[in-house]
């Protein structure tokens, strides 16, 4: 599935050849080689749960979903934020590109993303305006990535809510984008998405707590050295660990029945495991 994925953000980015040399670099250099490709990998999943009668319309809703976490990455990684010199085992963008094109990058693959589900969407247009507001909740405000890069700017930091719109809602989006695409209701394909979300973020807390900077690809320790909410420090190690596996538990027998159901069922469990830090898949079992 991943090669798949790459294929359609390759030609996504075909027309960014055109624009600035040092644009079009810097979107590519954001974009590629990609990560576990989490998110699009699961809207596809979920939209082949549900038939996929539109698979245009959702490799564009899939890639659209990783083309706004690639320019959340871009931002995040600023100075201004995490001031983070290495993203996916490479410079980060700014350190790169410079702070400018790093910021430009994020647009640019903001916009991006849209043009993509308004050019897929022209068979299903209903299909396509429901898909353009769920994106778009997912990175605006009040519950978007937006708002939970803004959390960090308050005195006090409410985890959850923190966690739900940092992390948790571009993977309520792609669960529900996948639904959406396949022409299913999106809303029962909400609480999946909102368990995993949650569960990648205490996954993500454990990395940062226990992973070298070379194993997770990013530096690590940034929680502590930011003072920044974390389910580590809040739940300790045992505790962090039974949460991610109830999370996970609970996305997958939350899967809707649907033609694919039972597969997918186990998909989500699979991935669940492999989220666990390996040095710590003992701790908790």
């Amino acid at each position: 599935m991943k090669s798949r994925i790459d294929a359609v953000l390759s030609t996504a980015l075909a027309p960014a050849d055109d624009a600035p040399p040092g644009l079009s670099s810097a979107m590519r250099y954001a974009v590629f080689p990609g990560g576990a490709r989490i998110r699009p990998s699961l809207c596809l999943a979920v939209a082949e749960a549900c038939g996929n009668d539109a698979p245009a319309l959702a490799e564009a809703a899939a890639c659209s979903l990783e083309l706004l976490h690639c320019a959340s990455l871009a931002h995040d990684d600023l100075p201004c934020f995490d001031d983070a010199d290495v993203r996916r085992g490479k410079p980060s963008l700014h350190r790169a590109f410079g702070q400018p094109l790093a910021v430009l990058t994020g647009d640019a693959l903001i916009v991006l993303a849209f043009e993509l589900i308004a050019r897929a969407g022209t068979a299903t247009p209903q299909r396509a305006l429901a898909l353009t507001m769920v994106l778009a909740q997912a990175v605006g405000t009040p519950k978007g990535i937006v708002a939970g890069q803004a959390w960090e700017s308050e005195a006090s930091v409410p985890l959850d809510l923190y966690h739900r719109a940092k992390t948790g809602a571009l993977f309520t989006a792609a669960t529900m984008a996948g639904a959406i695409a396949a022409g299913r209701d999106p809303g029962a394909w909400r609480p999946m998405g909102e368990k995993l979300g949650e569960g990648y973020q205490v996954a993500d807390d454990l990395l940062d707590a226990f992973a070298s900077s070379e194993e997770a690809g990013k530096p690590t320790m940034r929680d502590v050295a930011l003072a920044r909410p974390n389910a580590v420090a809040a739940l300790g190690v045992s505790g962090a660990i039974s949460r991610l596996r109830a999370l996970i538990a609970a996305a997958a027998d939350s899967v809707p029945e649907c033609p694919g159901s039972t597969p997918l069922r186990a998909l989500v469990l699979q991935m669940g495991e492999r989220l666990i830090p390996a040095r710590l898949k003992q701790t908790a079992a």
